[in-house]
């Protein structure tokens, strides 16, 4: 139900959830917190307690890239659950249909511009055979990745994904020395 009753007032909950979403999105965007309390008519304080309400974790923005995956359902929610920013995993015949569905120069262009994308964040989390491993450590700056070596290479059938040694790893990102600067 979209309205609730409180005393003599009758408050909207997706009114709530819009402005909610909106002043975190100008927050995101770069807006300090002033700024948005002004734009949106509330009190500073107001906006820092949303960030503390909704915040998952503190520190190094992380990425996990995985394939070919048996469970990416798990590692997705494991990924959502530690606030996990990207999490790209994909089963076997998902990583077959993405190839298979570009020419040569869009998937080309594509990887490069996901390479891009991943070397934006402090550490990328790698879940792939050996040789993929070393590839993708190499587009995207080894200092950076955290390999999960699912196997040797090539891996034809989805591997099953170690979620406790998954956790146990973004873990070990999140309580590093770093985020406690």
């Amino acid at each position: 139900m979209d309205l609730i009753r409180v005393g003599d007032k009758v408050i909207s909950l997706s009114r709530i959830a819009n402005v909610t979403e909106q002043i975190l999105l100008a927050r995101s965007q770069g807006m300090s917190q002033q700024d948005v309390a002004k734009k949106f008519a509330v009190d500073r304080s107001f906006v820092s307690r949303l960030e503390t309400l909704g915040e998952l974790r503190k520190g190094r923005s992380i990425a996990v890239i995985g394939f070919p995956i048996a469970n990416p359902d798990e590692v997705r929610a494991l990924c959502q659950e530690l606030g996990v920013e990207l999490c790209w995993v994909m089963t076997n015949q998902e990583r077959w249909e993405y190839a298979q569905s570009r020419n040569g120069i869009e998937l080309v262009n594509e990887i490069m511009d996901l390479a891009n994308r991943f070397r934006q964040f402090d550490v990328v989390i790698l879940l792939a055979s050996n040789a993929r491993v070393r590839l993708m450590a190499a587009l995207l700056d080894s200092r950076t990745v955290i390999p999960l070596v699912l196997g040797e290479t090539p891996l034809s059938t989805d591997v099953v994904v170690d979620i406790a040694a998954l956790k146990r790893t973004i873990l070990t990102v999140i309580d590093s020395p770093e985020n406690k600067k």
